[in-house]
């Protein structure tokens, strides 16, 4: 494993194994059969290109209502409980912080991306995101607090892990794009990406 700092955000290169990796994908698939996935749509209407899901007490969604935490899936049925083998991720690489309540699941098919934004709708930005890259490669880019500015850029593999805490809770951050087909982890291709927060 090798550890790669990205303007004070931490990147975990290969932090797991193949088999860690299969294992996961396997919780996530039961996550979304719980759960299932479904498009935001962003406050103007516009529906996003990646599809969510999520795990803990507490959900995120979008709507014309804005970006929030639920305790319920858009379905109304509750979330499912996050999975031991993923809570034992937010152990590893963030220990001694709370319990996260949380565990976002986004889905990158072909052509999706997610704009520049910031982590900010949980109420304690002492405890970190911890972010697991599953699937296909995806250009991480990461700017600065405020908007605007120089940002940099690396691809994240399957297997690596982010954290993004300290100094650098707020940066804003985004996935420029994948590369479709670049990872046999889907057999049909994508990138899943696992984010585990505190929200209270």
């Amino acid at each position: 494993m090798e550890r790669v700092g990205l303007r004070g955000v931490t990147v975990f290169r290969r932090a797991l194994d193949a088999a860690e990796q299969a294992a996961l994908l396997g919780e996530v698939r039961d996550i979304a059969r719980a759960a299932p996935m479904f498009h935001p749509v962003t406050r103007w209407g516009k529906e996003m290109s990646v599809k969510m899901t999520s795990a803990g007490e507490f959900g995120w969604v979008s709507d014309r209502r804005g970006y929030r935490y639920e305790r319920r899936h858009p379905s109304g049925v509750a979330w499912p409980p996050i999975p031991p083998t993923i809570l034992q991720l937010w152990d590893r690489f963030a220990p001694g912080m709370r319990a996260p309540e949380c565990c976002l699941v986004n889905f990158y098919g072909e052509g999706a991306r997610m704009g520049l934004h910031q982590d900010r709708d949980e109420a304690d930005f002492s405890q970190p995101v911890v972010s697991v890259s599953l699937g296909d490669e995806a250009l991480f880019r990461v700017g600065n607090i405020e908007r605007g500015g120089k940002t940099e850029s690396l691809w994240l593999k399957s297997g690596d892990v982010v954290v993004i805490g300290g100094a650098a809770r707020l940066v804003h951050h985004g996935v420029d794009r994948i590369r479709f087909r670049s990872s046999t982890l889907l057999p049909e291709g994508g990138r899943i990406n696992l984010t585990l927060r505190v929200v209270t």
